[in-house]
């Protein structure tokens, strides 16, 4: 199954049908608000994402790690994230995120946005594990990718 990354001015809009909403001054806040009807929350005056919905998110002590996703544990080697409860990470030789889980992630050549995704089966569909756990992993690449780029300028 396909799985669609739409994106409109730069930002990431749609996950496999699923609308990412911004605020209404998107073009001054790029922060995402809304996956699909679950409200995003950030710790108060940060762009630390709190929760999604009803599901916690909580980090490392003075850190952008997570720690864990609602009853999910998260796993990391060094600074980088390797599982998020049952799902496993892999990255390319570059540093993109490849899969999470049975998900596979597609790149343009020389692209740091993902292209697209795909589940192994074309009889499964995207669950709303799914989503979150590939929602949360692009959202979380994005912000160290743009932390980087924003201290090398």
């Amino acid at each position: 199954m396909g799985i669609e990354l739409v994106y409109d001015k730069g930002l990431l809009r749609e996950i496999g049908g699923v609308a990412i909403s911004y605020g209404r001054r998107e073009w001054m806040d790029t922060t995402p608000r809304a996956l699909g009807p679950w409200p995003l929350e950030y710790q108060r005056f940060s762009a630390t994402l709190r929760a999604v919905g009803d599901v916690e998110i909580t980090y490392r002590r003075w850190s952008s790690l997570p720690r864990s996703v609602g009853q999910w544990d998260c796993e990391h080697r060094k600074a980088r994230l390797e599982r998020v409860g049952p799902y496993q990470l892999s990255y390319d030789r570059t540093g993109r995120v490849c899969t999470v889980g049975p998900i596979q992630i597609f790149y343009d050549r020389g692209d740091w946005n993902p292209v697209g995704a795909q589940l192994p089966s074309t009889d499964e569909s995207l669950s709303d594990e799914l989503l979150l756990v590939l929602f949360l992993v692009l959202f979380w690449q994005k912000q160290a990718w743009d932390a980087y780029y924003q201290a090398h300028r």
